[in-house]
């Protein structure tokens, strides 16, 4: 699966590897071309998964606001909720499209 920006790949994996949580998709952080996301100020804290880190996607000079977003640092009991460690697993929001 993809994570799209009018053409450009953010984020690319096998569906095996990412995980659905609360209907986002979430990819694990290697398949994540970190070099398009800038870490955003905006906070967030997640009741169950803990404190959110947001990331501006930035794709040809465009700038999308916390369009993207990851848990750091999970609450205990999160990944046990999920069945996996989703520990800086990043997923997408509006304009960034997931795609098969």
């Amino acid at each position: 699966m993809k994570a799209v920006v009018e053409g450009t790949v953010v984020a690319e994996a096998p569906q095996e590897d990412l995980l659905k949580i609360e209907g986002n998709w979430y990819f694990p952080p290697a398949s994540v071309k970190a070099e398009l996301l800038e870490p955003s100020p905006t906070p967030y804290t997640c009741p169950w998964k803990g404190a959110c880190q947001y990331f501006t996607v930035v794709v040809d000079g465009q700038r999308l606001e916390d369009r993207a977003w990851s848990y750091p640092s999970l609450r205990d009991g999160a990944a046990e909720r999920v069945g996996k460690d989703f520990t800086n697993y990043v997923a997408f929001w509006k304009e960034v499209r997931v795609v098969d």
